[in-house]
């Protein structure tokens, strides 16, 4: 791959990653949700906001690992990437799995940035995946729970 079309990609890819190119970024829901209002589940809806927020954290941070972890170990599916229970235990873990998305999130860009990282090439973890696929995966799963997050918000506030 040319160069100059590489590094587009990337910067492609962390546009993506940050959200806002079609779809809202999560920091700005984020900022949104009050904490009083993160363990309420909807009516008709399966989840609370937290559970969704967790799952997304869970998700990018297991990808995240399978990529950069030579010696990555899966967690188990489906109870490692839902929480406990419907809402934080406290104020102090909300911030601590939101700041933990966050700075994750940025490794992750980091890692995707650093020209040595392939993105075709295969994965130390899965000769048959490729980082690109696994950004890709990133990318579509955060937007797919992130328009969830924006319906769980506006039954929450009655607002956008």
């Amino acid at each position: 791959m040319k160069a100059d079309s590489d590094l587009q990609i990337r910067n492609r890819l962390v546009k993506h990653l940050r959200g806002g190119e079609a779809f809202l970024p999560l920091d700005s829901i984020l900022d949104k949700i009050a904490y009083e209002q993160l363990g309420i589940v909807p009516e008709g809806l399966p989840y609370s906001f937290y559970q969704q927020f967790y799952h997304i954290w869970m998700a990018q941070h297991d990808i995240a690992e399978y990529c950069m972890n030579p010696d990555y170990q899966a967690p188990d599916w489906p109870q490692d990437y839902w929480p406990d229970g419907k809402g934080p235990a406290d104020e102090e873990e909300w911030k601590e799995l939101v700041s933990s998305y966050l700075s994750e999130r940025e490794k992750l860009i980091n890692f995707i940035q650093n020209k040595e990282n392939d993105l075709l090439g295969p994965l130390s973890s899965n000769p048959d995946h490729s980082l690109l696929r696994e950004i890709l995966i990133v990318i579509e799963h955060t937007s797919y729970h992130t328009g969830q997050l924006m319906i769980i918000s506006r039954l929450l506030t009655g607002s956008d």
